[in-house]
């Protein structure tokens, strides 16, 4: 007996579908994937509106009438808050006289975090849903689906889908078991060691560190942070992705896991360091200062994220995109993996041969950075 054709919805938003039904296909462990995170970039106009974010979840209902299958999907309008940078293929494709925008985007917005980009109470439903990806760009008449920082573990999903793959470079730093900071610090070579003794001492003269989650985060808080994130904001990428709404939202849905960094001097806040907490990582996203502190950056983003993951014992932090910086201070080079699918067999072609050399560098670089770490070699001290 054959089984009846699984057919697939776009719902109007993540909001739409119910929070138990999205979670127990998204699981628990990535809280960028939860559905009180994306509701929560949806409630506060982060997505959604002229943001260039249109929400189409793409969903396969079970036997049971509940989510089986779900791509948290979106219709972008433009290439920015990804973090995958596909701005020359955009140029291209204009200039070879088509429209690259709206393209599909499957992605946590705004997030260079790896994570499940099929999210599958039916493991079984993941070919089906690729299929209705694609499905997706091509009734629409779209110029392309992309899926940004997918685990490892789903890769070969895509792969076997005919999907292009392409690869990047993040720095996260991995939890040997370590007592403690010094602990750490003892596994590495004795300059590096003493340089970021001396780097920390220099940071936090002179201020008090705290670190707030639960119910210790206030709107006071949160009106610190939202000034640090708008001057890192603009000077970065001109206009800041999230509202200030976003982290009020925030706080009040998932205040659990946020661990919210605060450098302060004679009681106020001059920096700070927004991280969340997941099941196995501490994920560093946003960071911010009124104050040039030589130091305090690397101080509250990377050495207190490692002093927070030890604590809570997680397996690692993964401090978000790019950062050669990162190295010096224990961060490792990983790779990170997107998906790409171009129906356009010329422009496929194209896409194809550039993958292949850049891949090859990307690897190359890894290699390189991979002999930099200041991790002690053999028996050195």
């Amino acid at each position: 007996m054959h089984s009846p054709p699984l057919t697939a919805r776009i719902a109007e938003s993540v909001s739409a579908i119910p929070a138990a039904e999205w979670d127990a296909c998204a699981g628990g462990g990535n809280p960028f994937l939860s559905h009180a995170f994306l509701s929560i970039l949806e409630a506060s106009g982060s997505v959604g509106g002229r943001s260039g974010w249109q929400p189409l979840p793409i969903v396969i209902d079970g036997a049971d009438g509940a989510p089986a299958a779900i791509a948290p999907a979106y219709a972008k309008a433009h290439s920015q808050g990804e973090y995958v940078f596909d701005h020359a293929w955009a140029d291209a494709w204009e200039r070879a006289g088509g429209s690259y925008y709206p393209k599909l985007q499957v992605a946590a917005p705004f997030t260079p975090v790896p994570g499940p980009r099929l999210l599958l109470r039916e493991p079984e439903m993941a070919p089906a849903l690729i299929a209705a990806i694609e499905a997706v760009v091509d009734q629409n008449g779209l110029s392309s689906g992309h899926a940004s920082f997918v685990t490892p573990e789903q890769l070969p999903l895509f792969e076997a889908a005919g999907w292009l793959v392409r690869q990047g470079t993040q720095f996260h730093w991995a939890n040997d078991g370590y007592a403690d900071f010094d602990d750490f610090l003892g596994r590495l070579a004795s300059r590096k060691r003493k340089n970021l003794r001396k780097e920390r001492a220099a940071a936090v003269e002179g201020l008090t560190i705290r670190h707030l989650t639960g119910a210790a985060l206030t709107e006071a808080h949160w009106d610190a942070f939202w000034i640090f994130y708008q001057d890192t904001g603009s000077r970065k990428w001109g206009q800041p992705y999230l509202t200030r709404r976003f982290f009020s939202l925030l706080g009040e849905a998932m205040a659990d896991r946020v661990l919210l960094i605060l450098a302060e001097r004679d009681g106020q806040p001059i920096a700070g360091a927004l991280n969340l907490i997941g099941d196995d990582a501490l994920y560093g996203r946003y960071w911010g200062c009124i104050e040039d502190v030589p130091f305090l950056h690397f101080e509250l983003c990377y050495y207190q994220a490692i002093d927070a993951a030890i604590a809570r014992r997680l397996a690692r932090v993964e401090a978000g995109a790019q950062g050669e910086h990162k190295l010096a201070r224990g961060y490792v080079p990983v790779a990170t993996w997107s998906a790409h699918y171009l129906p356009d067999p010329g422009f496929r072609r194209a896409v194809a041969d550039y993958l292949v050399r850049e891949r090859a560098a990307v690897a190359h670089e890894q290699a390189f950075l991979g002999e930099m770490t200041p991790f002690r070699k053999g028996g050195s001290a």
